[in-house]
């Protein structure tokens, strides 16, 4: 302690000891003046109360002068002893300071002589001591040395502590950063652990002094390391140029392989020659391999790379022999709607169009015929070496069915077949695999009057039909359904003579009329103007009632009917009837008249004869 300093504090106590030493006269107080004059704080603290103004006096005098310091000052101190629990540091001050050991838990090499940076918590505390805190100036330390790396983008070293959701904890400086897991490296790491309690380089990237958050990145460094490796391999890349690469990442389209700093992507397409489900069926992270350059764009950012393009491709080394008509065997590896794909050779492929899997003209799903894996046999329809194309079919390997058509379904004869489909105009019915024939609506039915097929057939359905007409140039077939039954209009033409009368049910109404069914299941139709009742009103749907037949077409199949003429016709018949009994009547009077005459005549002749 310097003796400028000892002088000074020796006069404060001096000056203290002079106020407190006039003894008192004991007097007898009174209780309440006794407490309030009552020193509490010597009684709690053991020591008076130094007056506030006088220690900012004894502070300033103090200032300036070896060995002061003040609260929370960072400075450098000195490990003068370590005991069990704590290190005794001197700060060339009045006192030295106490800091516990697990401060240093850190610095397990701590010893004493060491230089250590101290915060100055308190100049002295109750007793009198100085405390101190390493931990919080290194924290305060920390934080000015990251800021700094940050600004400047100085290199720090941290280590890495332990792993946590998304990246790493590292201690950078005492103070724990987090390691983002896309910030490790440049390529994705599958194991983190191997980076656990390591010491790496590491460039801070971002701080959030809100929240007291640090980000660090060692990906950073490697990329600026690699940018120079990038622009030299960018500046030499060219088309055709084969490089060897370490596969990065695979994806479900692609592999990415890095080429030294330059990422590349190997489509799906140019892996191998084959058709492959997935990339992984080819190659394996980390796996070496050598690719060549297929394409790139301007400034060389997106690299599309070539693995299958090193070999040699498929057909080329097709059997020369091959040539078309020749049946091959191979697996089916892809079915689309259209047809299937076969891979006859190893990634070499025809396509079999459904319209080739079978004879028939009705076309159905490649789905219906074969399935991936399958092993088929098949005939070569075209081959281009040159386009790498070729087309093959199933079907020529059966005979055609249409070879001896005339023979199996000649004009007139009756078969049964199935219902494949319909339109508007017709039925399709299939009479065996490869023959489809077309039944007009026309000749559905002999007495029915079908608006659409559906309502008269199902699809899958058995047909009784008759060949009508047969076209082998143009594979054309007309069939028959109603041929194959009596034409019940033969007899219909009897039965439904002009004038006779039947009862029939309203089956359907519109503007123009309604259709009437009959008991045998003739239908007839009756115009609007002759579906009035004999009460005025008109006839409904469903109704059941007597029609005159007014008009019967056998080649037309057509019955024209009327409720209203029935009422009608008897009216005009009850009209001629009181005609005619009037005229009759009218004749009787008169002849009564002549012969009552010729009786008074003859009355009068024998009067007078009497006479």
């Amino acid at each position: 302690m310097s003796e400028e300093t000892k002088n000074t504090e020796e006069q404060v106590v001096a000056t203290e000891v002079q106020e407190t030493a006039t003894p008192a006269v004991e007097t007898k107080k009174d209780p309440k003046q006794f407490l309030a004059d009552f020193n509490w704080h010597k009684y709690e603290q053991g020591i008076d109360e130094v007056d506030e103004e006088k220690l900012k006096e004894f502070e300033e005098a103090l200032k300036g002068t070896i060995g002061f310091v003040n609260e929370s000052d960072v400075i450098e101190g000195t490990v003068v002893r370590i005991t069990d629990r704590d290190a005794i540091i001197d700060i060339n001050s009045k006192s030295e300071g106490v800091i516990s050991l697990n401060e240093f838990r850190y610095n397990q090499g701590l010893k004493e002589g060491d230089t250590v940076e101290v915060l100055v918590d308190k100049r002295e505390d109750s007793s009198g001591q100085l405390v101190l805190s390493h931990r919080k100036a290194r924290v305060i330390k920390a934080w000015e040395r990251v800021n700094n790396a940050h600004e400047t983008g100085e290199v720090v070293n941290g280590f890495v502590k332990c792993r946590t959701r998304g990246g790493m904890i590292v201690d950078v400086f005492g103070i724990e950063a987090f390691l983002p897991g896309s910030q490790i490296d440049v390529k994705p790491i599958r194991d983190y652990d191997q980076y656990v309690e390591k010491t790496m380089e590491f460039k801070v990237v971002k701080i959030n002094h809100e929240f007291k958050n640090v980000v660090v990145s060692h990906k950073a460094l490697i990329e600026a390391d690699i940018e120079l490796q990038k622009k030299e391999i960018i500046g030499q890349l060219e088309k055709g140029q084969v490089l060897e690469g370490v596969v990065k990442n695979i994806t479900s389209y692609g592999v990415f392989v890095d080429l030294g700093g330059v990422d590349g992507l190997v489509h799906i397409t140019d892996l191998s020659w084959s058709r492959i489900n997935h990339p992984n069926e080819v190659v394996e992270l980390d796996q070496k391999l050598n690719v060549v350059i297929l394409d790139f764009d301007d400034n060389k950012s997106r690299i599309q790379l070539g693995l299958k393009q090193l070999s040699a491709h498929p057909w080329e080394a097709l059997n020369s022999d091959l040539k078309i008509g020749d049946k091959v065997t191979g697996e089916v590896v892809v079915i689309a709607d259209y047809g299937a794909f076969v891979e006859v050779e190893q990634g070499v492929e025809g396509l079999i169009h459904v319209s080739e899997m079978s004879w028939s003209t009705h076309l159905r799903s490649a789905q219906d015929f074969v399935k991936v894996g399958d092993k088929v046999e098949a005939q070569i329809l075209t081959l281009d070496r040159e386009d790498r194309k070729m087309s093959l079919g199933i079907k020529q390997l059966h005979p055609d069915p249409w070879t001896d058509i005339t023979t199996k379904f000649p004009v007139g004869s009756t078969h049964t077949g199935t219902v494949r489909n319909y339109t508007n105009f017709g039925v399709f019915v299939e009479l065996e695999e490869g023959i489809d024939g077309l039944v007009y609506i026309s000749d559905l039915s002999w007495t029915k009057k079908v608006k659409h097929p559906s309502d008269f057939v199902t699809v899958g359905q058995q047909l009784e039909v008759q060949v009508l007409e047969l076209d082998v140039e143009n594979r054309k077939l007309n069939l028959g359904h109603k041929q194959t039954q009596d034409n019940p209009w033969d007899g219909h033409e009897e039965t439904y003579e002009i004038g006779s009368i039947h009862e029939g049910l309203v089956k359907d109404k519109n503007d123009k009329g309604a259709v009437v069914t009959f008991s045998d299941g003739v239908e007839g139709f009756a115009p609007s103007r002759f579906l009035e009742k004999e009460d005025g009103t008109k006839l409904n749907k469903g109704e059941t009632l007597k029609f005159i037949v007014l008009e019967f077409s056998k080649e037309y199949r057509r019955v024209v009917v009327s409720h209203t003429s029935i009422f009608k016709e008897q009216e005009r018949k009850n009209i001629k009837a009181q005609v005619n009994k009037s005229a009759d009547a009218e004749k009787t009077t008169l002849g009564d008249i002549g012969g009552l005459a010729a009786l008074k005549e003859k009355m009068e002749a024998g009067a007078k004869k009497k006479k």
